[in-house]
Protein backbone atom coordinates (compact mmCIF):
# COMPACT_ATOMS: atom_id res chain seq x y z
CA UNK A 1 0.00 0.00 0.00
CA UNK A 2 1.56 3.18 -1.03
CA UNK A 3 1.76 5.68 1.70
CA UNK A 4 -0.55 8.89 1.46
CA UNK A 5 0.65 11.24 4.19
CA UNK A 6 -0.41 14.44 5.78
CA UNK A 7 0.73 16.88 8.37
CA UNK A 8 -1.85 17.55 11.11
CA UNK A 9 -1.31 20.33 13.39
CA UNK A 10 -2.61 20.12 16.79
CA UNK A 11 -4.19 23.55 18.64
CA UNK A 12 -1.53 25.94 18.12
CA UNK A 13 -3.15 28.87 19.04
CA UNK A 14 -2.35 32.05 21.22
CA UNK A 15 -4.29 30.64 24.56
CA UNK A 16 -1.72 27.86 24.24
CA UNK A 17 1.08 29.93 23.80
CA UNK A 18 3.40 32.08 26.17
CA UNK A 19 1.13 34.98 27.86
CA UNK A 20 -2.05 32.69 27.24
CA UNK A 21 -4.97 31.60 29.06
CA UNK A 22 -3.47 28.22 29.36
CA UNK A 23 -0.16 28.33 28.18
CA UNK A 24 1.62 25.31 27.78
CA UNK A 25 5.22 25.70 29.23
CA UNK A 26 7.74 26.16 26.03
CA UNK A 27 4.52 25.95 23.50
CA UNK A 28 6.28 28.94 20.96
CA UNK A 29 9.00 26.20 20.36
CA UNK A 30 6.80 23.80 18.11
CA UNK A 31 5.52 26.94 15.82
CA UNK A 32 9.11 26.96 13.73
CA UNK A 33 9.11 22.96 13.46
CA UNK A 34 5.26 23.31 12.31
CA UNK A 35 6.48 25.28 9.60
CA UNK A 36 9.35 23.72 8.62
CA UNK A 37 7.11 20.71 8.26
CA UNK A 38 4.41 22.54 6.37
CA UNK A 39 6.96 22.58 3.41
CA UNK A 40 7.40 18.72 3.40
CA UNK A 41 3.49 17.99 2.72
CA UNK A 42 0.76 18.55 0.01
CA UNK A 43 -1.44 18.39 2.48
CA UNK A 44 -1.76 19.77 5.91
CA UNK A 45 -4.50 20.08 8.68
CA UNK A 46 -5.16 21.59 11.57
CA UNK A 47 -7.73 21.26 14.75
CA UNK A 48 -8.39 24.31 16.71
CA UNK A 49 -10.02 24.28 20.06
CA UNK A 50 -13.59 26.14 19.80
CA UNK A 51 -15.12 26.40 22.97
CA UNK A 52 -18.29 28.48 23.16
CA UNK A 53 -18.51 30.32 26.44
CA UNK A 54 -19.28 28.74 29.24
CA UNK A 55 -18.53 25.62 28.59
CA UNK A 56 -18.45 22.58 30.63
CA UNK A 57 -14.66 22.10 30.77
CA UNK A 58 -14.31 25.80 32.14
CA UNK A 59 -13.83 26.48 35.92
CA UNK A 60 -15.87 29.44 35.76
CA UNK A 61 -18.84 27.82 34.91
CA UNK A 62 -19.04 25.54 38.15
CA UNK A 63 -17.66 28.61 39.85
CA UNK A 64 -14.63 26.05 41.12
CA UNK A 65 -10.90 26.46 40.88
CA UNK A 66 -8.90 25.19 38.12
CA UNK A 67 -7.72 22.20 37.68
CA UNK A 68 -10.35 20.34 39.52
CA UNK A 69 -11.91 17.45 38.55
CA UNK A 70 -15.60 17.00 38.61
CA UNK A 71 -17.81 14.58 36.89
CA UNK A 72 -19.08 16.08 33.77
CA UNK A 73 -21.76 13.91 32.09
CA UNK A 74 -20.82 11.15 33.24
CA UNK A 75 -16.60 12.10 32.35
CA UNK A 76 -13.83 12.65 34.68
CA UNK A 77 -13.22 15.97 33.64
CA UNK A 78 -10.48 18.70 34.42
CA UNK A 79 -11.63 22.23 34.92
CA UNK A 80 -9.84 24.61 32.87
CA UNK A 81 -9.01 28.31 32.71
CA UNK A 82 -11.40 30.05 30.01
CA UNK A 83 -9.56 29.37 27.02
CA UNK A 84 -9.82 29.13 23.25
CA UNK A 85 -13.77 31.39 23.20
CA UNK A 86 -15.12 30.89 19.84
CA UNK A 87 -13.95 34.49 17.60
CA UNK A 88 -11.51 35.49 20.78
CA UNK A 89 -7.91 35.99 20.30
CA UNK A 90 -6.95 32.96 22.14
CA UNK A 91 -8.89 30.76 19.92
CA UNK A 92 -6.54 32.07 16.94
CA UNK A 93 -3.88 30.45 15.69
CA UNK A 94 -0.41 31.78 16.22
CA UNK A 95 0.47 34.40 14.67
CA UNK A 96 3.83 33.27 13.52
CA UNK A 97 2.26 29.99 12.34
CA UNK A 98 1.92 29.98 8.59
CA UNK A 99 -1.61 29.28 8.80
CA UNK A 100 -2.44 30.53 5.66
CA UNK A 101 -0.82 26.60 4.10
CA UNK A 102 -3.61 25.01 5.90
CA UNK A 103 -6.21 22.75 3.82
CA UNK A 104 -8.75 22.50 6.24
CA UNK A 105 -9.66 22.96 9.80
CA UNK A 106 -11.09 20.82 12.20
CA UNK A 107 -13.00 22.93 15.18
CA UNK A 108 -13.44 20.84 18.27
CA UNK A 109 -14.63 21.54 21.62
CA UNK A 110 -18.03 22.89 20.08
CA UNK A 111 -20.26 21.36 22.55
CA UNK A 112 -20.80 22.82 26.01
CA UNK A 113 -21.66 19.71 27.47
CA UNK A 114 -18.44 18.05 26.79
CA UNK A 115 -14.38 18.34 26.15
CA UNK A 116 -13.21 17.49 22.58
CA UNK A 117 -9.10 16.30 23.38
CA UNK A 118 -9.20 14.36 20.15
CA UNK A 119 -9.45 16.06 17.18
CA UNK A 120 -11.73 13.00 15.98
CA UNK A 121 -14.46 12.54 18.29
CA UNK A 122 -15.40 14.31 21.79
CA UNK A 123 -14.46 12.58 25.22
CA UNK A 124 -16.87 10.57 25.15
CA UNK A 125 -16.48 9.18 21.55
CA UNK A 126 -20.17 9.84 21.31
CA UNK A 127 -20.06 12.72 18.44
CA UNK A 128 -17.20 12.62 15.52
CA UNK A 129 -15.94 15.80 14.40
CA UNK A 130 -15.17 16.30 10.50
CA UNK A 131 -11.54 15.11 10.44
CA UNK A 132 -11.33 11.54 9.90
CA UNK A 133 -14.58 12.04 7.21
CA UNK A 134 -12.34 14.83 5.39
CA UNK A 135 -8.81 12.90 5.78
CA UNK A 136 -10.08 9.58 4.03
CA UNK A 137 -12.12 11.93 1.66
CA UNK A 138 -8.52 13.09 0.49
CA UNK A 139 -6.93 9.42 0.75
CA UNK A 140 -4.98 9.95 3.39
CA UNK A 141 -3.76 6.67 5.57
CA UNK A 142 -0.34 8.47 7.22
CA UNK A 143 -0.37 11.56 9.27
CA UNK A 144 2.21 12.97 11.29
CA UNK A 145 1.33 14.96 14.25
CA UNK A 146 2.67 17.88 16.15
CA UNK A 147 1.74 20.43 18.33
CA UNK A 148 -0.30 21.10 21.60
CA UNK A 149 -0.27 19.38 24.42
CA UNK A 150 1.70 16.22 24.12
CA UNK A 151 -0.27 14.96 27.32
CA UNK A 152 -3.65 15.96 26.16
CA UNK A 153 -4.57 16.56 23.01
CA UNK A 154 -1.96 15.59 21.23
CA UNK A 155 -2.09 12.04 22.99
CA UNK A 156 -5.80 11.13 22.22
CA UNK A 157 -5.95 12.62 18.66
CA UNK A 158 -3.21 10.55 18.24
CA UNK A 159 -5.09 7.50 19.94
CA UNK A 160 -8.33 7.95 18.20
CA UNK A 161 -6.11 8.09 14.97
CA UNK A 162 -4.79 4.65 15.48
CA UNK A 163 -8.06 2.98 16.23
CA UNK A 164 -9.27 4.38 13.03
CA UNK A 165 -6.56 2.82 10.95
CA UNK A 166 -3.67 5.25 10.25
CA UNK A 167 -0.66 5.10 10.39
CA UNK A 168 1.07 7.47 12.90
CA UNK A 169 4.11 9.57 13.33
CA UNK A 170 4.85 11.55 16.26
CA UNK A 171 6.86 14.40 15.90
CA UNK A 172 8.07 14.40 19.49
CA UNK A 173 10.57 17.62 19.22
CA UNK A 174 7.54 19.33 17.45
CA UNK A 175 5.29 19.44 20.71
CA UNK A 176 4.84 20.22 24.40
CA UNK A 177 3.04 19.10 27.14
CA UNK A 178 1.57 20.66 30.19
CA UNK A 179 2.91 18.37 32.87
CA UNK A 180 0.77 18.95 35.88
CA UNK A 181 3.09 16.38 36.98
CA UNK A 182 6.48 16.33 35.79
CA UNK A 183 6.49 13.14 33.79
CA UNK A 184 3.02 13.32 32.04
CA UNK A 185 4.11 14.08 28.73
CA UNK A 186 6.76 11.32 28.88
CA UNK A 187 3.59 8.89 30.20
CA UNK A 188 2.02 9.67 27.54
CA UNK A 189 4.42 9.12 24.65
CA UNK A 190 4.61 5.41 26.13
CA UNK A 191 1.36 5.09 25.96
CA UNK A 192 0.69 6.34 22.70
CA UNK A 193 4.09 4.07 21.46
CA UNK A 194 2.20 1.12 23.42
CA UNK A 195 -1.03 1.80 21.06
CA UNK A 196 1.15 1.95 18.24
CA UNK A 197 2.46 5.42 17.19
CA UNK A 198 6.21 5.48 15.72
CA UNK A 199 8.02 8.28 17.42
CA UNK A 200 10.54 10.64 14.86
CA UNK A 201 12.40 13.64 14.80
CA UNK A 202 11.25 16.72 12.85
CA UNK A 203 15.06 16.42 10.84
CA UNK A 204 14.05 12.76 9.85
CA UNK A 205 10.73 13.31 8.33
CA UNK A 206 10.70 13.03 4.82
CA UNK A 207 9.73 15.38 2.03
CA UNK A 208 6.51 14.54 0.91
CA UNK A 209 6.19 17.75 -1.10
CA UNK A 210 5.34 17.03 -4.91
CA UNK A 211 7.68 18.60 -7.15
Amino acid sequence: MSIRPALLLIDIQHDFLEGGALAVPFGNEVIPIANTMMERFDTIVATQDWHPPAHGSFASAHQRLPYEVIDLHGLPQVLWPDHCVQGSFGAQFATALHSTQIDHITQKGTDPTVDSYSGFADNGGRIETDLHQTLQAKNINTLYICGLATDYCVKFTVLDALTRGYTVFLIVDGCRGVNQQFNDSQEAIFEMERAGVQLIASVDVPNYKAT
